[in-house]
């Protein structure tokens, strides 16, 4: 008979040895457990251009808006009802938009843009002064929405341009595979998934239902014959900062073209703007 799931939760969650000991395992493994270093050329002038052009064709700006609530003080109002804000009676409020509204507020643009696109603050005025007037303008609309939005569109040229010119070099040291079996006990396994065939610990704990269904998946496959999660412990280095990825996958060569594969897991669509800046 199986057991509830609500009602079942493993106490320990052990290597797979079968697994982790398995040729394929082995294989895959050696081909990704090596420390590397990069270096990546970058040019500033290819940058702003290509910034520029994005911005001119894409930046949108919400205009600001604001909200007007009404409120009526009710009679005989006791101290209770002030506490809990139960003394006024409040209408809905109704949101109003205008191309007259501006904020007050003072703004250092280039200085707010390069350190939110992680830019030299010269790279970031070259960008911003060569935006056509029409789309510049939209900052007076709405300053905060301006720059977040410039921000992001800069953000993610720059990481294109990273990704083009990018190069890894291993260097002599690698990543043990005793990674997999340190620090198993202090996983919490309240969000521990069933028992599994194909990965190389007996559960595993995931982040979110779209994860869960991607592993029910996996072990079903007949396809797949062994698949992981990288420990947190698994870093390469990146311009951007250290990331740790998801899931190498190991398939059967008799069915499958590429048998090694790294997957990221994120949202109902995989979209660039879905997974974190690192990914």
């Amino acid at each position: 008979m199986q057991e509830p799931v609500d009602d079942w939760k493993p106490k320990r969650n052990s290597p797979n040895y079968e697994n982790l000991e398995k040729k394929e395992f082995q294989e895959l493994w050696s081909r990704i457990n090596h420390k590397a270093v990069y270096q990546v050329k970058f040019d500033s002038d290819e940058l702003v251009k290509k910034s520029v052009r994005e911005l001119n064709a894409k930046l949108r700006v919400i205009s600001l808006q604001f909200g007007v609530q009404r409120g009526v003080l009710k009679d005989k109002i006791k101290d209770e009802h002030l506490q809990k804000s139960e003394g006024v009676l409040t209408e809905q409020p109704e949101m109003k938009y205008g191309r007259n509204v501006q904020s007050a507020a003072r703004y250092d643009l280039e200085g707010d843009v390069s350190k939110r696109a992680d830019l030299m603050r010269k790279t970031a005025a070259k960008i911003l002064r060569r935006v056509k007037s029409n789309v510049f303008s939209q900052f007076a609309q709405n300053p905060e929405h301006f720059i977040a939005q410039t921000s992001r569109i800069i953000t993610e040229q720059k990481a294109t341009m990273v990704i083009k010119h990018l190069q890894y070099n291993p260097t002599d040291g690698h990543y043990d595979v005793d990674i997999f079996t340190a620090n198993q006990s202090k996983q919490d396994l309240s969000k521990a998934t069933r028992k599994l065939k194909k990965y190389v610990y007996e559960y595993a704990v995931t982040d979110s239902k779209k994860e869960q269904d991607f592993l029910e998946k996996l072990d079903s496959e007949s396809e797949v014959v062994v698949y992981a999660k990288l420990p947190r412990g698994f870093l390469m280095p990146m311009p951007i900062g250290n990331y740790n990825p998801d899931w190498p996958i190991s398939f059967d060569k008799e069915q499958v073209k590429y048998i090694y594969f790294v997957a990221e897991t994120k949202g109902s669509i995989i979209l660039s703007m879905q997974l974190r800046p690192i990914e």
